[in-house]
């Protein structure tokens, strides 16, 4: 996937401010995306990578690294947030929150939610983007992380 799948005006975006602007598709983490995260980051923690091991914890099994979790979020947003229409650019600019709420179990689906939360000028045609986001995992009452994502474009 190389973008958004659909752009909208600044205040189109503007006004989903408090609503959820979108959902994206389910993504499974299965052990061997947990395996290769676990190979790219170096952290090869018994938890994630080592299913007999992490059958006596009280997980009962492997989890996805909290971070990859995380890392799923920009392809979920290309699916579930639009683009803003006359942007030259935009960049992921960082996280004021991020809290992991709950494991994600080898072989279960997530998907993100994503509420807008505000737009601020920053000047020099820059806006900053704030999002609300959830990853919620299938058939869970928790998700499995909450995160407040700051995105900055250019105009």
């Amino acid at each position: 996937m190389q973008g958004p799948v659909r752009t909208m005006t600044l205040d189109e975006v503007q006004s989903f401010t408090g609503k959820e602007i979108g959902v994206s598709d389910w993504f499974t983490l299965d052990q061997e995306k947990i395996n290769q995260f676990a190979d790219l980051t170096e952290d090869h923690m018994f938890l994630h990578v080592d299913p007999d091991a992490a059958k006596v914890t009280p997980f009962g099994g492997t989890i996805a690294h909290g971070l990859l979790t995380l890392s799923m979020m920009p392809v979920m947003a290309y699916q579930a947030m639009p683009g803003v229409s006359g942007t030259k650019m935009g960049v992921n600019y960082g996280y004021n929150k991020v809290r992991f709420m709950a494991p994600v179990k080898n072989g279960k689906r997530i998907r993100g939610h994503f509420v807008v939360q505000g737009i601020e000028d920053k000047g020099d045609d820059r806006r900053q983007i704030t999002h609300d986001v959830s990853i919620e995992i299938e058939g869970e009452s928790k998700p499995a992380l909450v995160a407040e994502w700051i995105t900055m474009v250019w105009m």
